[in-house]
């Protein structure tokens, strides 16, 4: 673990949208992408990630637009997945500003793809983003949204990824994903115990506590929270106040000197 938890929003986008789902499904259009963002920016998030989640269908990641407009906002890093087929995609989307790329499905298809992108951009900038929905004793990964199935074990796979030269893991429960139950922690545990790369746990955020059993029972390094933010239920400020009585160290933010 991470001297520091990294507290991520993640922003689903479809079209120009913001949206949310439960289990990756059944979307609601919540507003403007990058009004969010810049609210999750002033009020201290470490990171954003944003993923196209119907890119898979146009055959193209279409956050381009979207992302310049952010970075002239915000100055954190900003990771991006969704569509992410071959090095011009990666190149396209790091010169739009941001500085991590996600990358799932075109793995599945071609793991050597993950080795190529990590020698010509680094492996800091690139992220291996695994849906995994749960199988029995075992959690299967899955592509285009986690509409595809596999038949990839999902910790077997998170073990290959960082050999193939993955810097960092985002794990999503698609069973967890949007429920607000909390996260699948052994899912978590399974992947963080056995990789020596940072992973952040995605899906079913439900409250600040939550992330601290995950974090607690897990070698996770970030939590990404997508839900309880949007529709306002929890700020990140009372996040981070929740963590810091559980003694997870967070980053010092002064909640009266916002982010100019």
């Amino acid at each position: 673990m991470s001297s520091n938890i990294r507290i991520i929003p993640r922003l689903d986008i479809k079209g120009q949208n913001l949206i949310k789902g439960i289990h990756l499904e059944g979307l609601r259009v919540m507003g403007n992408p990058n009004d969010f963002a810049k609210l999750y920016y002033n009020a201290g998030a470490d990171e954003i990630i944003y993923m196209d989640v119907v890119a898979s269908l146009y055959g193209r990641n279409n956050l381009h637009d979207i992302i310049k407009s952010t970075v002239k906002d915000i100055f954190i890093p900003i990771t991006v997945g969704g569509g992410i087929k071959n090095l011009d995609d990666i190149d396209e989307i790091l010169r739009s500003g941001a500085e991590k790329v996600a990358i799932n499905t075109a793995i599945t298809r071609d793991p050597e793809f993950i080795t190529r992108a990590s020698r010509r951009f680094g492996s800091q900038c690139i992220v291996a983003s695994i849906e995994a929905k749960q199988n029995g004793s075992s959690w299967e990964v899955m592509v285009e949204n986690g509409r595809e199935k596999t038949n990839i074990d999902a910790i077997q796979w998170a073990e290959k990824l960082e050999k193939l030269g993955a810097g960092e893991i985002l794990i999503t429960s698609i069973d967890m994903e949007g429920t607000c139950k909390g996260f699948d922690n052994q899912l978590i545990k399974n992947i963080s115990s056995i990789v020596n790369i940072p992973v952040i746990a995605s899906g079913g955020m439900g409250s600040p506590l939550d992330g601290v059993k995950v974090i607690n029972q897990s070698e996770a390094d970030a939590v990404a929270i997508a839900n309880i933010l949007h529709y306002k239920k929890y700020t990140l400020h009372e996040i981070r106040k929740v963590f810091l009585e559980h003694n997870i160290k967070v980053r010092e933010y002064n909640e009266k000197n916002k982010h100019n």
